[in-house]
């Protein structure tokens, strides 16, 4: 990591943190296309950001100057960084008074790196990151095709955090051109981005994963072990997506920021007391860190103008009478996915059979659902009275005889007696201490013949470490 480069000072400002930042290795490709959807994000929303943008070269910026002459009439500000180069300050984009480019030193550190900053008052989202050095490459050294080329950083959506990149960067600009630091600073304190809100958010996400998609269908690598790798790295990004997205639902509910978690927790022992395979577990560990996803009601195929019917077409046992759930609905366009939007979906169906959306009653509901529907209303439950003067264990207890009466009604009564055990246990002493996930490239790695029926990847366990 360059020493002074963007990307150093973030991680030197978190390093003694309790959140210090976790960085992946990104192919080229992959941050192509998650950098052309956000850009295209800024183009079909109304929310006129600030963008902070740095190229490496002047080149490179010349190559996207004409999009960035439309991006430029959907933006307050955007302000440019790169290594200048002829014909760098003369583009007519570079004329546009909302425009501003700042011509970095060719041995300053950040004429090294790729950054997309984005603040708009109705989200945040960056990219950010620095080519790997040859001695990073090591033995293999430094690939012959463009698209195989890596680069370290990371890419969010979390606000504080793109706050405090922004912020850092336009430090930077100030070294070079003090007035218009002055004026993004200004900019920038103008736009107060929203914690989270899905209706924005679930927009970006859907639009992130078609990309992502969309660059992986449109690979042309040499070798298939090339685009295997290439591929594997693009659907790391596709979860993280929706982790991401997840994460944030939680931070925004100040009330129960901590749900997924908690229920990821519950749930890891529940399936421990059922004795449900490996595979099984870790497919409902993923289901439960995502299974807030649902209310985003906008988190449709933005490429489609709508939700495709192939995601229709895709879903495993379910009738065709079936409205699939919103959030559910994106992620069945990965097939690696498809089971846990299942999952997902059929969460809110009742042991009676009166639920949705399917109707679905007693073993006809996936057991992953059912468990998933038991556990988050327990854990909204024990949440409710945590501020009380109440005991652990009276918490407990109560919580767990509202579920109890609930029982052959709406929950399956097989997996509140479960409940009940585990419940004893905590009452006993029991601890099931809580881990907050880690999103870095290098641990999304899915294996490519998982499905419904198969195994996800063992890496996929280091959620929590």
């Amino acid at each position: 990591m360059l020493e002074g480069s963007i990307l150093q000072q973030m991680e030197a400002a978190h390093r003694h943190t309790t959140r210090p930042i976790r960085f992946g290795v990104y192919y080229k490709n992959t941050l192509v296309a998650l950098c052309h959807a956000l850009e295209d994000h800024i183009l079909t929303d109304d929310g006129t950001p600030l963008v902070i943008a740095a190229f490496q070269q002047g080149k490179w910026y010349l190559q996207e100057a004409e999009r960035y002459a439309d991006i430029a009439q959907c933006s307050c500000q955007i302000a440019i960084m790169a290594a200048a180069e002829s014909g760098f300050a003369e583009h007519p984009t570079s004329q546009l008074p909302n425009v501003d480019l700042v011509g970095l030193d060719a041995g300053d550190p950040v004429a090294q790196e790729w950054h997309l900053i984005i603040l708009s008052p109705k989200y945040t989202a960056m990219v950010i990151c620095q080519e790997l050095s040859e001695a990073d490459y090591g033995s293999v050294g430094v690939p012959t095709s463009d698209l195989e080329r890596k680069f370290y950083g990371l890419w969010t959506f979390e606000p504080e955090l793109v706050q405090e990149t922004a912020e850092i960067a336009i430090a930077h600009i100030k070294k070079y051109n003090p007035e218009l630091a002055e004026k993004l600073t200004a900019d920038k304190q103008q736009i107060v981005p929203s914690m989270a809100r899905s209706e924005n958010l679930g927009a970006v996400v859907s639009r992130v994963v078609d990309y992502l998609q969309t660059g992986q269908d449109n690979l042309s690598i040499p070798t298939a072990l090339q685009k295997q790798t290439l591929d594997r790295n693009l659907v790391s990004n596709e979860i993280q997506a929706f982790l991401r997205m997840a994460q944030l639902m939680d931070m925004a509910d100040i009330n129960n920021p901590m749900a997924a978690a908690e229920v990821v927790v519950l749930a890891e022992a529940i399936a421990q007391l059922l004795d449900l395979p490996a595979w099984q577990i870790k497919r409902l560990r993923l289901a439960a860190l995502l299974h807030r996803i649902d209310p985003l009601q906008k988190a449709e195929s933005v490429l489609t103008g709508g939700i495709s019917t192939r995601y229709q077409e895709d879903a495993p046992s379910c009738p065709l009478t079936c409205p699939l759930v919103p959030g559910a609905q994106v992620l069945r366009t990965m097939p690696r996915l498809r089971a846990v939007a299942q999952i997902i979906t059929h969460q809110s169906e009742w042991w009676n059979g009166t639920g949705e959306p399917a109707g679905l009653a007693g073993d006809e509901i996936p057991l992953e659902s059912r468990i998933l529907a038991l556990l988050a209303d327990f854990q909204w439950r024990v949440n409710e009275r945590k501020s009380s003067n109440q005991s652990r264990e009276q918490i407990f207890t109560q919580a767990l005889d509202e579920c109890k009466q609930q029982q052959s009604n709406r929950f399956d009564p097989k997996l509140v007696d479960t409940l009940t055990l585990l419940v004893m246990g905590l009452q006993q002493g029991l601890d099931l201490p809580i881990m907050t996930p880690k999103f870095s490239a290098g641990i999304w790695i899915l294996d490519s013949q998982w499905d419904s029926h198969s195994k996800i990847s063992e890496q996929i366990g280091s959620y929590f470490t």
